[in-house]
């Protein structure tokens, strides 16, 4: 894909599009509605930020109107007649002979979210432990829901259990949820640059992105408050994080490479670079697996002419000064193979979520650094974590950081984590690099040590 195909716009006529199907599904389908209603109260979120799929009837002539509005025909297995939108996030849209309107939403575990709705009699498709399952949850008249669980398979043939791999996804996701995080950052990306390959082989590249994400935010949520709070409020609707948007790394300037290299493995291609200002002293490489739909954004150092070079592969020289993403690893460790994530972002109604969390958990919410109408961002209050005493020395003595931030960070600790709340309308897929560069600046620890 060219650099131009990553100049993201918003999509006002799919959008419209695919609210006029969910609005007609929602108004036939009682089920649907009342969850659409209990996912905003409840979790802060929107059911159009759920939806996998919509399957229409071949008779409704929809076909032209798609291709107008954006999405382009390709067949997948299990839906010959596919639609899809590479220019926004738009569930995919199926054109099938049957005669109802299908509605499918996504989440992490079918079965959770049959148990969870007391839903005992609905049947799933796709073996247990297997890369897709999926369930019909409700049939009413010419209207259907279904919830879809996928691990890396993007199509729409679920298969019955094959014991060979399931026991290979469980072995991988196991060794990769279970690697050491406290090898040093050259050590420790050899280890999991070795159990990625291990699980591409057995696995391929869709599902092993699969496995490796899961195990980032769980390895996340253990270290972040707001997270385990989130978490809980949409798996009581047995959701899980099927909304997730993108995971946020960072990484130093030494071993971003490593970094990369690691993403690409499970399928990653570059898409986007940001450039945070100087003042930040930031920029990012945005990446994308197009087939499962999993977006990175790998933060690290750099310089303003940096940002015209293919960082990504080429790498960095050496740099005298840490900036705000250079210093947090040097605080936490980098991100792929000591700290964790920076945070999670995650797609949510924001008025509803950030009224939410203060309200019953009393988690505040940072000022927003983006308020398109097609686009608002906010993180969580930053989650302080201990630091090794050592890592302080190494970066006083360096001239990193003053003797006063020193101490904060040895009696204080270190922002180390947040959850982002996330925002999109009219289907934009893009960022902000403007409110991008601002909360970067908000966030360096060196500020934050000297509140």
């Amino acid at each position: 894909m060219s650099t131009e195909q990553f100049v993201w716009e918003p999509q006002p006529a799919a959008a419209g599009l695919v609210r006029e199907l969910q609005e007609e599904a929602l108004a036939g389908c009682a089920f649907a509605r009342e969850l659409a209603e209990r996912m905003t109260a409840e979790t802060g979120t929107r059911f159009v930020d759920w939806l996998d799929s919509i399957v229409v009837p071949a008779g409704r002539g929809l076909e032209p109107r798609l291709i107008e509005t954006g999405f382009t025909p390709e067949s997948l297995p299990g839906a010959p007649s596919c639609y899809i939108h590479h220019g926004g996030l738009f569930p995919k849209i199926v054109i099938e002979e049957r005669g109802s309107l299908q509605i499918a939403i996504k989440v992490e575990s079918v079965s959770d979210f049959l148990s969870t709705h007391r839903l005992h009699d609905a049947s799933i498709r796709g073996g247990e432990g297997m890369p897709l399952r999926v369930a019909r949850v409700a049939c009413e008249g010419q209207y259907e829901m279904w919830v879809v669980e996928r691990h890396g398979d993007h199509g729409f043939e679920p298969h019955q259990a094959d014991a060979e791999v399931v026991s290979k996804m469980a072995h991988h996701r196991d060794a990769i949820r279970r690697r050491p995080r406290t090898l040093g950052e050259d050590e420790g990306f050899r280890a999991a640059q070795s159990l990625v390959e291990a699980a591409v082989r057995d696995l391929g590249q869709d599902v092993a992105s699969d496995l490796w994400f899961w195990c980032e935010r769980d390895e996340w949520q253990r270290r972040n408050h707001a997270a385990r709070v989130q978490y809980g409020r949409q798996q009581a609707l047995g959701l899980g994080w099927a909304n997730h948007d993108h995971h946020t790394y960072r990484s130093s300037r030494e071993h971003y490479t490593k970094l990369i290299k690691l993403l690409e493995t499970v399928g990653m291609s570059c898409r986007e670079r940001f450039y945070a200002g100087e003042e930040a002293g930031w920029g990012a490489q945005v990446l994308e697996q197009f087939r499962t739909g999993f977006v990175v954004f790998a933060d690290v150092d750099m310089e303003p002419e940096e940002v015209a070079g293919d960082f990504a592969h080429d790498g960095f020289g050496e740099k005298p000064e840490m900036g705000t993403v250079g210093l947090w690893c040097a605080l936490h460790g980098d991100s792929a193979v000591g700290a964790g994530m920076h945070h999670l972002e995650c797609q949510f109604d924001w008025h509803a979520l950030k009224q939410q969390l203060e309200t019953e958990a009393g988690i505040s919410t940072m000022a927003p650094f983006t308020t398109f109408p097609f686009l608002r961002q906010a993180f969580t209050e930053g989650e302080r974590w201990a630091v090794d005493p050592a890592r302080v020395d190494a970066l006083l003595a360096g001239g990193q950081i003053t003797p006063a931030q020193a101490e904060a960070f040895r009696t204080e600790g270190a922002v180390g984590s947040h959850l982002e709340n996330l925002e999109r309308n009219d289907g934009y897929k893009g960022f902000n690099q403007t409110g991008v560069s601002d909360i970067i600046s908000r966030t360096d620890p060196r500020k934050l040590a000297e509140v």
